[in-house]
Order: C-alpha cells, then structure tokens, then sequence
C-alpha cells in the first residue's frame, strides 16, 4: 500500500455549498454546537494514521460536507512510524497530529496510558462494544480479522490451511513446495505485525510449533500488507499469515490470483484505536473527526467505503462485524482496547520474544 501525505486543501474541487450550515447531528446534546463552532474557529486538523489514504479519501469528502469549515491534513503511514514521529515531535515541544490512528493497538494503548491521550466521552459510546472503549480517550473504530492468504493459481484447495494447526501441518508435511514461499508481517519493523504474533502466542497453545514450522521452510517478512500481497499475487510467495483481511480481501476482489482463507479455529480481530491528543492544537476538530468516525454514518463509510469492516453491530454490509459473527461465531477473538495489550511492549519481554521468534522461526 502507497504511503503519502494527503491534505485536503488539495480537494478544491469537491464541491462544498458555501450556504451548508454544520448541524448537532440527531441525538446529540444541544451544547455540542459549541465543539462545531470551535472546530470552525479552529479551521483545521491534523491525523496522524496507518489507514490507507486511498481507503480514507470518501470517509475525509464526507466529513467535509458536513463540516466544510475544517480542512484535514491527512498523514499516511506506517505503524511505527505513526508511534515514533508522535513521540519525537512532543518530546521536542514542537506541533504533532490533533489526533492518532494506528493499527498497532498496543502501541496506541501505550501512548493513552503515558498520558498522551484527551480524555474526551464521545456521544457515541452507548453504541459501541464495550470492550473498544479505555477510560473514554482510546476508541476502537474497526472490526478487521487476521488471515490467511494464498495463490489461487499455484495452490491447490485442499491445500488451503483453514486453521493454525492445519497451517503448521501444511509446512511441515509439504516443506519442498513452500520453503521460500511463506510471506508474514517483519515483527521488529511493523507494529500490527508484531501485536498479532504476540496475541496468536497467547491464543494458540501449540503457536511455537508454528514459528518452528515457518523456521524450517525459511519464512520471507515484509513490513508492508501491499508487498505481501503483490508477492502472493505473482507466486513469489504462495502463502501469507496473520494478513490484514480488510486489505486482502479487497485486493481479493479484484484480483482473481489471490484467495483468502478466515481462520476457522479462532480468528484474531484487529481494531483500529483512535485518540486525541491532549496537546491537539485543534482540539474541537478532532472530536468531530472522532465521533463522526464512530458514528452509524461515518461506519456505514467504513464498512463500505474504506471497507475496514465496521465495528458497530447496527451498520449493514458484507464488511461489518455483524457479518463476521455469521460466519466466525464464538471463534472470533476481538482484541479488547486495555492495557492487557501492553504485556510485550515491556522492554525485556519483547526483547525475549523477538529472540525466541528468530531463533525458531527465522529471518529470511
């Protein structure tokens, strides 16, 4: 996935009515005309995100029709580069984002728990799962599942693992077909990548026996879900593990080499976490982003528009979490927006995980 920088004052030509009048949206309290006034007065935001520019751009038009007095400068990103340049900027005292959003949930957490984070009750709440909320500053805002990806040209369909254990199988038992041609995430450069692996050790009890099986067949990581996928789509690899499966199965969708396979024993569930900064230098802005972003139309613009899967049960379509139950059940495992998330992120513990995970699974 292309990362740039996307700043909506380059959009003059969507077509704005200078006669639109900003409304409180439908079940809003009445005094939240002052936040839409003040995000006038403020007339900007700043996101720092990992979301892809391209998925975001309907989502950033529709904001601006309702608010049309608020550009949005949009900076794309990877997941650690959102955490690190956060981090320096503050730390120099200079100007950062208004508000943060990253798939990497840990390291979101992180930063909310340092006490980076506005705390801000966002109209929203009593729609959303309970378990996307920590103490009203960090928001989860997407329902995305880890997956399994492959080559439907150059790997058969009773070849197709649809569950950890069968993965493991697969490699073990057809080493000489897929040794060099297993793709995942590169855990020491990308912050998804490594929250997964991380969270798939505390969920799958034979989870070494995997990493052992990616070692034996020299497992190839990226930092990017685009290249992972452009790999799989050529036969440069053949398999790829614990990829996003809102960007896979939109490359799916178009792309007749690439098959997607959710997890049938347990299916990992990624949320993408949002926060405001407490040093947002438009802080009103922001929270319009925030609750336009969790409200039922800015997730209807998510699930089928920027095709991130929804997170709220209320939203309708083939990318929402309601969808996603029909077909998962019990075996869906949503990461809960709480420090539980923290746990690796402690110097010494992930230190000794990403020695463990390259002596048994290997760097390739």
């Amino acid at each position: 996935m292309q990362r740039r920088h996307f700043m909506t004052g380059l959009l003059a030509a969507i077509s704005v009515s200078g006669a639109a009048i900003a409304q409180v949206p439908a079940g809003y309290p009445a005094d939240y005309q002052k936040i839409i006034d003040g995000a006038k007065k403020e007339g900007k935001l700043v996101i720092y995100s990992a979301t892809d520019t391209k998925a975001v751009e309907p989502m950033i038009k529709d904001f601006r029709a309702m608010y049309p007095d608020v550009q949005v400068e949009y900076n794309d990103m990877n997941s650690t580069e959102v955490y690190n340049r956060y981090i320096s900027e503050m730390a120099a005292g200079g100007n950062s984002a208004d508000l943060m959003w990253s798939s990497a949930m840990d390291l979101q957490v992180k930063l909310v728990s340092d006490g980076y984070g506005l705390t801000y009750a966002s109209p929203e709440i009593p729609a959303m799962p309970q378990w996307a909320v920590w103490n009203n500053a960090a928001y989860g805002t997407t329902f995305e599942p880890a997956v399994f990806v492959y080559n439907k040209r150059l790997v058969a369909a009773d070849e197709v693992p649809k569950t950890h254990a069968e993965f493991a199988k697969l490699l073990t038992t057809k080493g000489d077909k897929f040794r060099n041609k297993v793709t995942a995430y590169d855990i020491e450069k990308s912050g998804v990548g490594f929250m997964f692996i991380t969270q798939d050790s505390r969920e799958n009890q034979q989870f070494w026996e995997l990493a052992k099986a990616f070692g034996s067949v020299a497992l190839r990581v990226q930092s990017s879900t685009g290249t992972m996928l452009e790999r799989i789509s050529s036969g440069e690899n053949l398999l790829g593990y614990n990829i996003l499966g809102s960007y896979a199965l939109v490359r799916a969708a178009k792309d007749p080499s690439i098959g997607v396979q959710i997890p049938k024993d347990y299916t990992l569930v990624m949320s993408r976490v949002m926060f405001i900064s407490k040093g947002a230098k438009h802080p009103n802005a922001a929270k319009l982003w925030l609750d336009y972003t969790l409200s039922k139309r800015g997730q209807t613009m998510i699930a089928n528009e920027a095709k991130l899967y929804a997170i709220r049960s209320d939203v309708k379509g083939e990318t929402t979490s309601a969808e996603l139950a029909k077909v998962i059940g019990t075996g869906l495992k949503p990461l809960p927006v709480n420090p539980m998330l923290l746990q690796y992120l402690d110097q010494a513990k992930r230190l000794s995980f990403l020695k463990q995970w390259k002596e048994t699974a290997g760097k390739k």
